[in-house]
């Protein structure tokens, strides 16, 4: 089984990616937080600081590209190749609605036309005949469209259509955004003559939710773990038979982000706004620490804030 993490904004770009890749198991891939290239420049220098290769040192990252201009793609790939990647992935499944609202991420999925002519001109730049250091493979994320799962069915005609490396299917809807059930059955549907490698994403939160998915779908060796894997950072390790999470081990995870995060953010007050960022799904693994919480949500100062953390971490075993 291939394992990824999934990229979510403002949580999993570097900073996380390095302490997660450095204490626990690492993920055969990591996928960036979106990029999102302009027409004029390709990246700012937030997002070209995420995908500096000396800040991604020993983990195999991919960049992931939310547009809908396959100009603004292609020249954003093409700076990509520079920094040495050869693999993007595209982004067709954020429900963000101001993403949606410009026909970007799932918006782009209710344009299938405008999907197709922008998948054409993307893949004519970087035809898969081209081996070596100047291949490009191209991976897509996806959800199932827009409002109806079957909406899925004509957007996987358009996909066969391309050698993709891969498509990762998050079997929801944009109108689900996180909520209701992953479709299995929509996505069990679109493994039927599939050229191209197919991974799952969405809801693997437990060993147990793993396990239940393996047997229903023992032909899909890839699987993308998002919120899932930020709530415990030892789940990939569980996944692969190991130990849960340790309070010694969480401390020390949080411990070395506040100290990355103090080198490149301005301030305590920025540095706690990143931390309790991560406590909304870190908040999961203590279903008793009620008052806890509350109080890392409030603070203020890290004083306050450590001695929360303190508390809840001792109840780990």
């Amino acid at each position: 089984m291939r394992y990824y993490l999934a990229p979510m904004e403002g949580i999993t770009g570097y900073i996380y990616r390095r302490a997660q890749h450095a204490l626990f198991p690492a993920f055969d891939k990591y996928f960036s937080p979106f990029l999102a290239p302009r027409q004029k420049k390709a990246f700012n220098s937030r997002e070209t600081k995420d995908i500096l290769p000396e800040n991604n040192e020993g983990m195999v990252l991919v960049p992931q590209l939310l547009t809908n201009r396959a100009e603004d793609f292609i020249r954003a790939a093409e700076k990509l190749m520079e920094y040495g990647y050869h693999e993007v992935n595209l982004n067709l499944g954020c429900p963000s609605g101001t993403v949606v609202s410009k026909g970007k991420g799932a918006g782009f999925l209710e344009q299938p036309k405008l999907l197709e002519a922008f998948l054409d001109e993307v893949f004519s730049a970087f035809p898969a005949s081209v081996n070596g250091a100047d291949r490009l493979d191209i991976s897509i994320k996806t959800r199932l469209g827009m409002e109806e799962a079957e909406e899925f069915l004509g957007l996987m005609e358009l996909y066969r259509k391309y050698p993709l490396k891969e498509l990762i299917i998050h079997p929801r809807v944009r109108e689900d955004y996180y909520e209701n059930r992953p479709d299995w059955g929509a996505f069990e549907r679109a493994l039927a003559d599939t050229p191209f490698p197919v991974v799952y994403n969405g809801d693997l939160f437990t060993v147990g939710d793993l396990n239940r998915f393996r047997a229903r779908f023992p032909q899909v060796d890839g699987v993308m773990l998002g919120r899932g894997a930020v709530a415990d950072p030892s789940l990939l390790r569980q996944m692969k038979g190991g130990a849960a999470l340790s309070g010694k081990e969480l401390a020390c995870f949080l411990d070395r982000l506040a100290a990355d995060y103090e080198t490149v953010l301005s301030g305590e007050r920025d540095v706690l706004f990143k931390l309790k960022e991560l406590w909304f799904y870190l908040g999961r693994l203590f279903p008793d620490g009620g008052a806890e919480l509350k109080k890392i949500r409030k603070a203020q100062h890290f004083a306050e804030y450590r001695a929360a953390v303190r508390s809840l971490v001792r109840t780990l075993a």
